[in-house]
């Protein structure tokens, strides 16, 4: 294994591949939680989402794979994944959309890929994507309460949880 130049003041040795695209990143990235060859995990600054996703798309073989939320103390942390198939690395980018507001870019302009996704874990947990094209409600029933978010950690079941919506009547018709 060769350890490669660290990034900024990361004190977690950048290893193999995944250090040569930890260190691509360049100060973007402002923390290293993990490195080894082929899986990473940083923390980039949350301004810097959108250029940090172009400079991934850019790198040869990368993909990006999904993103997931986190209801953090702070706000909602959102996981970017990036996959590097011939080389079987995985690097996940952290950023924090932090409370109270939960704003962050959206990089759905950039990847069309994140687009259901940040629409997705805008719904579940509250986090606002700004200059994303379209934050309709993807998940939720039209019915769901604005500023109600399911996977929060104060998210009550019994308190929070809107009533059903209200059902056709039963006519004894067969649906088409």
């Amino acid at each position: 294994m060769s350890e490669v130049d660290s990034v900024s003041s990361v004190s977690v040795p950048l290893m193999g591949f995944a250090g040569q695209v930890l260190s691509a990143l360049g100060d973007a990235v402002i923390a290293v939680d993990k490195c080894t060859d082929c899986r990473a995990f940083a923390r980039i600054d949350p301004a810097r989402t959108v250029e940090v996703a172009k400079k991934m798309l850019e790198m040869d073989g990368s993909r990006f794979a999904t993103a997931t939320g986190i209801d953090v103390r702070d706000g909602i942390d959102i996981l970017y994944h990036w996959v590097f198939d011939k080389v079987g690395a995985v690097i996940t980018l952290k950023a924090l959309a932090a409370a109270p507001e939960m704003k962050i870019d959206s990089i759905a302009n950039v990847v069309p890929a994140a687009n259901w996704i940040e629409r997705e874990i805008h719904d579940l947990l509250g986090a606002n994507f700004v200059n994303h094209p379209d934050m309709r409600s993807l998940i939720l029933d039209d019915s769901w309460p604005e500023g109600v978010y399911p996977l929060r950690k104060d998210f009550d079941q019994t308190k929070d949880r809107p009533p059903l919506p209200p059902q056709p009547p039963d006519t004894g018709e067969a649906l088409p």
